[in-house]
């Protein structure tokens, strides 16, 4: 066979000078050369691309013409494997006679190789060959013809300065038979395509935002402008060198977007996700203000997150609902979630992808949703359910490519890493715009700012065909806005991938004039705050714009009122405290948190916990439960009284030693390094036994645990993992909780944007949709079993034990 092998060149060659085309440009390939695209078709049935033509040119010169020395690589490669390494023995054959000779074996060859491959003769590497080699009469016009036209190929990918990726190489061949009109056509369709890659290319600019979370209004960030050498003095006649800036907010982000839609040909705007749950604008809107300010947009497409499961499939085809009020008509995209049998999304309300015309030519968009986290951590109906992100991505991608769509961007609601993986994984996909991670991209621009980017933007990969992939997301909060600039070529594959995040900044800047009054920056101090601002390409000075601004006023003129609203009722006076015995209510009789500590903050750890469900345990420091809660109707607003500041919910996965070195730090906060009292930690689905009299690391002892108190209560195991819900604040390792700080900084935490005080709403909700009032637990869930004071004296045995 190899003696045969090193003179089929020679032999093809005769053949091809006799029937060349005259519209195939085959002139200039030597016999090596012609060799390797021998190779090509007989494996692979395509043409070699440019690089791999001269790969293996090289190659075989260096083993002085002698095929066998590569057939072995060509046969074990990934391409012939995945052609060829699952289909059984007849079907094998008669597809190397295909992507040969365009027909199926005769009985009489199909038997014979049949034959070798069953007893050993022959491998199947060594059959794909011998067809190729074997080519007599008509298989071998054929096989001449078909080299005629990779031969074009290849001089006019030469020529181009292209390379065409595999797939598009392999159906230049196929159609090619005896005919010289065959050849002719494919000689003609390859030059077509050329001209297509070189000359039908596109520019795209991508403008972007994620997780807003119904975070409407600017909000504000304090600035070191120390370094600038303002003029301006405070009342006590120091210089100033801190203002307070408002930044993003939707009256910016509209104008941001229009103007740099208006700037910029070629545009799509696009929300990844989670617009909805986190403010008050939620809570007594009901995604009904958050659907307005995305309209004041008006996105191209919009993709599901976890969090517009918060509601239940109902609660999410309510949103919908507002947002296809008006002439907008945002798509909204979830290719990978299939709603239940009764769902109220099942119709009309979603649809794995829309096909956008841009300037002539057909951009493809697929949402995809962060599956396991939004089944387990949101409430989609039991039966809604939720495919896996990348086999679901590529299902679409091909039905995309298949209708002759060839760019593709994902709207991923899957988080910053899984996109990189994602991307890497995936033929066919050119961008993922995504979201869930709260991920900001970008230079050193926003360190200076005080904020943490943590990537590229665009962040740069290949997918799974070597391609690039341009990967970005906008942060949070509707504080950034993302540009990104993409240029495909004229088949679709991206060139490059360019861009940064806006930061829309208002440009009126306070300061601190005195203890009681805040001043406005102004003159000449104004000026050069927003010079420096703007040396950053990243910042852009904008106007907030007037009407959406007047719709954020309207919410908020109804907010007093809404807030009022009555969401259920409290049975008993739940008390106050921090330490026990420390008498910090101003509702209740010392005794009554005498010997086990505060009833509100332990009902609070245990609404965290409900209202998660991969939490197992909930732990929650004293001093972020601010006041008493008395028996009668309970409103919203005496939530966010009772739970006042800015934090969410987080989940970290820890053992039980660690758990039980958070309680020893949080006790250490107070009683060793002169900490605030607030550090005392309750809890819920964990109890245990505190003697403040002992040092530090010996104060807990007999520690239990209950997960979400639905069973027995057990003593903890030190070595076993388990999922703990609390507050962002604690869970960074401040009031002294080092050892969540620990866990927090490696990156070992979920954020589930999740604020406290509407997790505590939702409990309330809950409870009264089941016909219950908030009511005190029973002591066996009190997370403080029994407490002995820093003197020794024993609050569960004795009466009259003085402090803490």
């Amino acid at each position: 066979m190899t003696k045969t092998l090193r003179t089929l060149p020679l032999l093809l060659a005769s053949a091809i000078a006799a029937t060349a085309q005259a519209d195939c440009n085959s002139d200039g390939f030597d016999n090596q050369q012609n060799t390797v695209i021998n190779a090509y078709m007989a494996y692979y049935g395509r043409t070699p691309d440019v690089a791999g033509l001269s790969f293996w040119s090289e190659s075989l010169a260096a083993s002085n013409g002698d095929l066998a020395a590569i057939i072995q690589d060509f046969g074990n490669s990934e391409e012939f494997t995945r052609n060829f390494g699952t289909l059984d023995d007849e079907t094998l054959i008669n597809n190397l006679y295909q992507q040969a000779f365009g027909r199926d074996a005769e009985s009489d060859g199909l038997a014979f190789y049949r034959n070798e491959l069953a007893t050993g003769a022959m491998t199947l590497q060594d059959i794909a060959l011998a067809i190729l080699t074997g080519a007599q009469n008509e298989d071998l016009q054929t096989v001449s013809n078909r080299r005629a036209a990779a031969q074009h190929y290849l001089n006019a990918a030469v020529s181009a300065d292209i390379e065409l990726p595999e797939q598009r190489l392999q159906g230049l061949l196929g159609d090619i038979t005896t005919q010289a009109g065959t050849v002719t056509s494919a000689c003609d369709n390859i030059t077509a395509l050329v001209d297509k890659t070189v000359n039908d290319g596109m520019s795209l600019t991508v403008l972007h935002m994620n997780d807003h979370h119904s975070h409407l209004p600017a909000e504000d960030f304090d600035l070191d402008v120390s370094g600038l050498g303002l003029s301006t003095t405070t009342e006590a006649g120091e210089v100033v060198n801190e203002i307070t800036l408002n930044y993003g907010g939707f009256p910016m982000m509209v104008n941001l977007f229009d103007m740099l839609s208006n700037a910029n040909d070629n545009v799509l705007k696009i929300h990844a996700g989670d617009a909805i749950t986190g403010t008050l604008y939620y809570t007594l809107f009901n995604g009904a203000a958050d659907a307005e300010m995305m309209n004041q947009i008006c996105f191209d497409a919009f993709a599901l997150g976890n969090h517009e499961f918060d509601g239940g499939d109902s609660g999410l085809a309510a949103f919908l609902d507002e947002l296809n009020k008006g002439d907008c008509q945002t798509p909204t995209l979830a290719a990978n979630v299939v709603p239940g049998a009764n769902s109220a999304i099942r119709e009309g309300y979603i649809q794995p992808y829309v096909i956008k015309e841009v300037n002539g030519q057909q951009i493809g968009l697929i949402g995809i949703d962060i599956a396991q986290k939004t089944k387990e951590s949101s409430r989609p109906d039991a039966d809604t359910a939720f495919l896996d992100e990348a086999e679901t991505s590529q299902k679409y991608i091909d039905e995309l490519t298949a209708m002759g769509v060839d760019k593709i961007v994902l709207i991923t609601h899957y988080q910053y890493q899984n996109d990189i993986a994602l991307a890497e994984s995936l033929s066919g996909v050119d961008v993922i715009v995504g979201g869930d991670s709260h991920t900001l991209l970008g230079d050193e621009t926003f360190s200076a700012l005080g904020f943490n980017p943590v990537g590229d933007y665009p962040t740069v990969t290949t997918n799974k065909d070597g391609e690039t992939v341009c990967i970005v997301q906008a942060w949070e909060y509707a504080h950034i806005m993302g540009k990104l600039d993409v240029t495909f070529d004229g088949i679709g594959r991206v060139q490059s991938c360019g861009g940064h995040p806006y930061m829309p900044i208002e440009a009126q800047y306070s300061y601190e004039h005195s203890d009681s009054e805040n001043r406005m920056l102004e003159g000449q101090d104004m000026e050069l705050v927003s010079a420096a601002l703007t040396a950053h390409d990243e910042i852009m000075l904008v106007t907030p714009n007037a009407d959406t601004s007047a719709l954020i006023a309207g919410y908020d003129n109804e907010v007093d009122v809404l807030k009022q609203t009555v969401i259920g009722s409290v049975a008993d006076n739940l008390c106050l405290e921090r330490f026990p015995g420390q008498a910090r209510s101003s509702l209740c009789d010392a005794q009554a948190t005498y010997a086990n500590g505060s009833d509100i903050s332990n009902v609070v750890a245990k609404a965290f916990m409900t209202v998660t469900p991969t939490a197992d345990i909930a732990i929650q420091n004293g001093g972020g439960v601010r006041v008493d809660v008395a028996a009668g109707d309970y409103t919203i607003a005496d939530a966010f009284t009772l739970l006042p500041f800015s934090n969410t919910l987080v989940t970290l996965d820890m053992t039980g030693q660690q758990i039980v070195d958070v309680l020893e730090d949080a006790l250490a906060n107070t009683l060793d390094n002169g900490g605030s009292s607030g550090s005392y930690p309750y809890a819920s689905g964990l109890r245990y036994n505190v003697d403040a009299s002992q040092t530090q690391g010996n104060r807990i002892s007999n520690v239990e645990v209950n997960p979400r108190v639905e069973s027995d209560w057990q003593a903890i195991n030190l070595t076993a993992t388990y999922t703990v819900v609390t507050n962002d604040f604690i869970a960074s390792g401040q009031d002294g909780y080092d050892t969540f700080g620990t866990v927090f900084s490696a990156g070992l935490f979920v954020d589930t944007f999740t604020e406290y005080a509407q997790g505590f709403v939702d409990y309330v909700q809950r409870l009264n949709a089941e016909g219950a009032s908030v009511t005190k637990l029973p002591i066996a869930e009190y997370s403080t079993q029994r407490y002995i004071g820093t003197d020794g004296c024993d609050h569960s045995l004795q009466s009259d034990c003085e402090g803490f």
